[in-house]
């Protein structure tokens, strides 16, 4: 008896006692979800990379450092240098960032001076700080402490204290980093319950076309309840051992609900369809585990392998997100192959009962649909110009996907408006530019700190690409000191990366050599420390693809005893991924209906752990859908013998499911975009149009197009590579006649 008969014939048998363990491991993960609420881990840790050291050191020294700095912006018609009182309102500042903010150091002892620190014109005398017709200044102030998931409070006191305490006749805005993309529209949205909701309700509606009956629809989303609040338990555990980012509350909620819900699909289409073929209800459960089981194991893997590549990335929250995120599918398919069949031995007949929609929904048969039945002939027939149709819109979307930009938006992308607008604004209207949002700190540290740093001000200030630099008195503790060097473009811009390679590969350490061994000498700021994120990730892609790549290939070549298959679905799922990006792009990064949809102008970039994480989870998840057609195709090719009637047979009876799960998905992800955060925009649409996408053109177009031109060699698996992957050999026979 093979183990998946074994497994169905033991949930048949204790069906209550399953349902049973289900509820109490589904109440505790209720419990757990509400649990989490304060255990969600909200830092972006680069550890080993510069940047991220020294600003690291430079709030423990300090007090400061984690956070970009909030840029207050004064004007005046008058000259603005003679407004002193702009010293008291830039200390009401520091006292509401102080007070808003529980500074501790890695010890956990207070900092003195509750670590705030500050610059400007009146605290150095730099010119820099001021535009050249005097009307206009700006003050650089670093929040202490570590870096929140929502700065809104801050922001919001912060300026109230300056707006209160400006001089009159002078107009004080708060700009910078946070509050830009606070104005952008990063702190509203749906939550996460908000988001589950609408996910839910785009799922009901299709479960009911394609169910029809009040049984079939309501066991995919119990499954997905169960789903979702048992991995919920299980992240809770997780979060005493380790730290879990605050992201994959997002991803445990809509990608569990696609993901079970489409496990779900697969076993009960099998199901009904056979009981439609006169099976009794323990025969078709058996069946449907034996085949339809098998399939969901496989996916579950493919999906799994391609989280569990986040852990060769160097960054412990992308690495919490793999690990997380790993569980969601890993649940999934427990629940699919434990308490869904024990559901369906309880339904039995049943499931087709208590119809919701009209009767030719309800009574599924043994016979392919009409529809899909019809289109594989198409394909069968005119595999060429199928295939070239879907080659043409894949190279159509790779276009603008060669132009993806990972990097944060410029000061100048983001939209909306308010006084952070307002406060930007200000900045380029007066000749200083957007510089001053992403400032470079040096951190200086040696016995000799203060007397070097002064000098490491006036090397940088030299440096091209650098408007300004200083060594603000009151930036220093003990051995160490802060120099800041203000760019001549905005920090994110393009034209800022020869700047930071400069300063960190020549500048910076031609003066430590100087100095002596007594000193050294580190850049560090938001966005050096940006960059250092970007090279953490990209640098170590190739690695993930290869990892991912290679093992998707050897459990798909095991699975369907081919070479030709594995190699094939690889490949395309890779030119999926591609497609995917290039609709990203295409929509965020250029701009086209973003703005109409979420409110967001073109940013001219994309957040850059997006890509890493669409390929993490699409590369999975799109997957799903081949091993759901192959495996058909292959069970019909192993009956008849013929690859063109394999072809069509998969394609006609996988095709609704294929469909169904991906609207599925799509509306999860769409609701996704609705959330707070550009970033999880942008996630939540890459992964809808690409689920969408792989599921049309992919998996419609080209995987049956390519079958066809393969002809008999997809089967193909010579013995002494069937012996290594430890299943019987395949070879490609001549063809019968369907």
């Amino acid at each position: 008896m093979k183990p998946m008969e074994r497994l169905a014939r033991f949930v048949i048998r204790r069906r209550r006692r399953v349902i049973l363990a289900w509820v109490v491991v589904t109440l505790f993960g209720a419990f757990a979800s509400g649990a989490l609420k304060d255990r969600w881990d909200e830092s972006f840790s680069i550890p080993g990379y510069s940047a991220y050291e020294a600003n690291q050191r430079a709030l423990t020294k300090l007090g400061s450092g984690e956070q970009a700095p909030l840029v207050a912006v004064f004007h005046s018609n008058g000259d603005i240098r003679r407004e002193k009182r702009i010293e008291a309102a830039l200390a009401a500042a520091r006292s509401a960032v102080a007070k808003d903010s529980a500074v501790f150091t890695k010890v956990n002892h207070r900092l003195p001076d509750a670590g705030t620190r500050s610059s400007s014109f009146f605290a150095t005398g730099n010119p820099a700080y001021v535009s050249r017709d005097h009307h206009t200044t700006f003050a650089e102030i670093y929040p202490p402490g570590n870096q929140t998931f929502d700065p809104s409070q801050v922001v919001k006191d912060v300026r109230a204290a300056l707006k209160s305490s400006a001089p009159p006749g002078v107009t004080a805005s708060l700009t910078g980093r946070d509050p830009l993309a606070l104005a952008s529209g990063e702190s509203s949205g749906t939550g996460v319950g908000t988001e589950l909701a609408i996910g839910g309700l785009g799922a009901l509606l299709i479960l009911m076309f394609v169910f029809g009956t009040a049984p079939a629809v309501a066991m995919p989303l119990a499954i997905a309840a169960s789903s979702i609040l048992t991995t919920f338990g299980l992240i809770w555990a997780l979060s005493y051992v380790a730290k879990v980012s605050i992201i994959v509350q997002f991803l445990v909620a809509l990608i569990g609900l696609g993901v079970a819900i489409d496990y779900s699909l697969l076993m009960i289409f099998r199901f009904r369809e056979e009981l439609a073929r006169g099976s009794d209800t323990e025969t078709a459960l058996v069946a449907t585990m034996t085949r339809a089981g098998r399939s969901v194991i496989v996916s579950g893997s493919t999906v799994a392998i391609g989280l569990l590549s986040m852990l060769i990335l160097p960054l412990p929250f992308i690495r919490s997100i793999g690990v997380g995120g790993m569980l969601i599918p890993a649940v999934s398919v427990v629940a699919a192959i434990t308490l869904l069949p024990a559901m369906l031995a309880a339904a039995g007949p049943k499931i087709n009962r208590y119809r919701v929609m009209p009767r030719r929904l309800v009574n599924p048969d043994s016979h392919e649909p009409r529809i899909w039945s019809k289109w594989a002939g198409v394909v069968m027939r005119h595999p060429i110009v199928t295939g070239a149709i879907g080659l043409a819109i894949v190279v159509a979307l790779l276009i603008p996907a060669s132009k993806l930009n990972p990097s944060d938006a410029q000061a100048k992308d983001f939209p909306g408006a308010g006084d952070a607008i307002a406060g930007r604004t200000q900045l380029d209207q007066s000749g200083i530019g957007a510089g001053p949002i992403k400032p470079f700190v040096v951190l200086v540290e040696g016995s000799s700190a203060p007397d070097a740093a002064r000098r490491v001000a006036a090397v940088v200030a030299r440096t091209p690409g650098i408007a300004s630099a200083s060594a603000p008195p009151d930036w220093r503790r003990g051995d160490t000191a802060l120099v800041e060097a203000i760019p001549t473009v905005d920090g994110s811009a393009k034209a800022a990366r020869p700047v930071i390679d400069s300063l960190q590969d020549n500048v910076l350490p031609q003066l430590q050599t100087s100095f002596g061994s007594g000193v050294r000498v580190t850049l560090g700021g938001p966005a050096p420390e940006e960059r250092d994120f970007v090279h953490a990730v990209y640098d170590n892609f190739p690695y993930v693809l290869a990892f991912v790549v290679i093992l998707t290939f050897l459990l798909l070549a095991r699975a369907f005893r081919s070479l030709v298959l594995p190699l094939k679905a690889v490949i395309l799922n890779v030119v999926s991924l591609g497609a995917a990006y290039g609709i990203v792009v295409f929509i965020f990064q250029q701009g086209h209906g973003s703005q109409a949809i979420w409110d967001v102008h073109a940013t001219n970039a994309i957040i850059p752990w997006i890509p890493l994480m669409i390929f993490a989870f699409l590369f999975g998840l799109s997957m799903d859908y081949e091993v759901f057609m192959l495996t058909r195709m292959r069970e019909a090719y192993d009956e008849y013998g013929s690859t063109p009637e394999a072809i069509s047979h998969g394609l006609a009876r996988t095709a609704k499911l294929v469909t169904s799960a991906a609207l599925i998905l799509m509306f999860a992800f769409f609701a996704m975009s609705t959330g707070p955060g550009l970033d999880i925009k942008q996630f939540g649409i890459g992964l809808a149009a690409g689920i969408i996408f792989d599921a049309t053109v992919i998996r419609a177009l080209l995987v049956p197009a390519l079958m066809r031109l393969i002809g008999r060699w997809n089967w193909w698996l010579p013995p002494s590579a069937a012996r290594a992957l430890r299943v019987a050999p395949s070879q490609p026979l001549p063809e019968t006649a369907a």
